[in-house]
């Protein structure tokens, strides 16, 4: 009888898989293996047992994900391009939203999301030493020739925001998620202005820390463990504020709150350039991602961002769209995390291994898809007519 049963769980769940039938692919489960669209297969995913029915409805890729994380489901070929196929449907995937509503909208609070930063950015530094660059850069790099290495692309991304900074001898500039501190490093070698980086990670602060002391920097470098909600009452003004990658962490009930906060620490005709992880449409992310990787994440729609700008006066310059590089970037990533396994897995667990593998060809494959993308916007407070009337960078 249980057999029956777990045939009949097994039928369902391929049932609903054969809605991804744009490309060919393979399912074997056991005893049986079945084929989904026409053609060779591409991939064929292998499942220890069938995932429940319920679960694929409640969360498609909860439901995957975490098959895939316990072992439970295996993919027999290239990992990105299966992923590939499979968010390049992802119109197909089943979310429940009302049953997963602690999940998808957590609290915003203060301290709520620093729980949340930490969580992901604190996991160590010597972990991610193993598979970022030697310029511990956690965002997309600028790949300018098809040669470009990964540090190479990371250097390129960090001069082509300086640029865009148009930046000047003794100069204020904030970074608002300021990482581990390679852009305000180069900023203050190759500009001389005086920089301040603001982050929530304990393990980005005290490495930031000790390179600027490395770099015998201290005259022209801070860091601050701060949320950008205190901005206002820091009693600072700047003349540039750049921020990478950190307005996924906000939440979109806060996007008027981090324009305002911006708005009121940079000086009349300053620059501000935002750079971060965009949708077309307003989206409240992946459960499998929010559950997993960055809880509370939201990915801003670049039209949210827009819309809220003119309330506290910033004019748009440009905005460029740098997609194909955060493919290019996380793919490498992802060779990186593969050549330093080994060494990876002394620190955590297989669930822990394959869910950062998983994480990493995900988002390559979203990136591939258009799914999201990564927008540079380059404001000023006010107008400044003193700025170059072309693309100075």
């Amino acid at each position: 009888m249980l057999r029956v049963e777990e045939i009949a769980e097994e039928k369902a769940m391929v049932k609903f898989l054969e809605r991804f039938d744009e490309y060919p692919f393979s399912i074997k489960c056991k005893d049986h293996q079945y084929q989904v669209g026409e053609g060779q297969p591409a991939f064929t995913v292998r499942l220890e047992k069938a995932i429940p029915m319920a679960e694929l409805l409640k969360s498609t890729s909860l439901a995957l994900g975490e098959a895939y994380m316990c072992g439970d489901l295996d993919i027999e070929g290239n990992l990105y391009e299966a992923l590939n196929h499979f968010l390049g449907q992802m119109g197909k995937f089943s979310t429940d939203q009302n049953a997963l509503k602690k999940l998808i909208f957590p609290s915003s609070s203060k301290k709520n999301q620093k729980q949340e930063v930490t969580s992901h950015y604190d996991i160590g530094n010597d972990f991610y030493r193993l598979w970022l660059d030697e310029t511990m850069s956690y965002s997309c790099g600028y790949f300018r020739k098809e040669e470009d290495s990964l540090y190479q692309a990371q250097l390129n991304k960090i001069d082509h925001t300086l640029k865009k900074l148009y930046l000047k001898e003794g100069m204020s500039l904030l970074d608002i998620g300021c990482g581990w501190g390679c852009l305000l490093i180069e900023a203050a070698k190759k500009y001389k202005i005086h920089g301040t980086g603001i982050t929530l990670s304990e393990e980005q602060y005290k490495e930031f820390q000790r390179r600027i002391v490395e770099e015998g920097l201290q005259e022209y470098l801070t860091v601050e463990r701060m949320d950008y909600r205190d901005l206002p009452g820091y009693g600072r003004q700047f003349d540039r504020i750049v921020s990478i990658g950190m307005l996924e962490h906000v939440g979109s009930e806060n996007y008027e709150l981090y324009m305002k906060c911006a708005s009121q620490v940079l000086k009349s005709g300053g620059i501000f350039l935002l750079h971060f992880i965009s949708a077309l449409k307003e989206h409240p992310g992946d459960p499998w991602i929010k559950k997993y990787i960055f809880p509370g994440g939201v990915v801003p729609s670049l039209r949210e961002m827009i819309s809220c700008m003119g309330d506290y006066d910033f004019h748009t310059l440009d905005i460029e769209n740098l997609r194909p590089h955060y493919n290019r970037t996380l793919l490498k990533w992802l060779e990186n995390f593969e050549e330093n396994l080994k060494e990876i897995g002394k620190m955590f667990d297989e669930p822990f291994l394959r869910m950062w593998r998983l994480y990493l060809s995900a988002c390559a494959a979203t990136f591939h898809n258009g799914i999201i993308d990564i927008h540079q916007i380059v404001m000023t407070k006010g107008i400044n007519n003193d700025l170059p009337p072309v693309r100075w960078y």
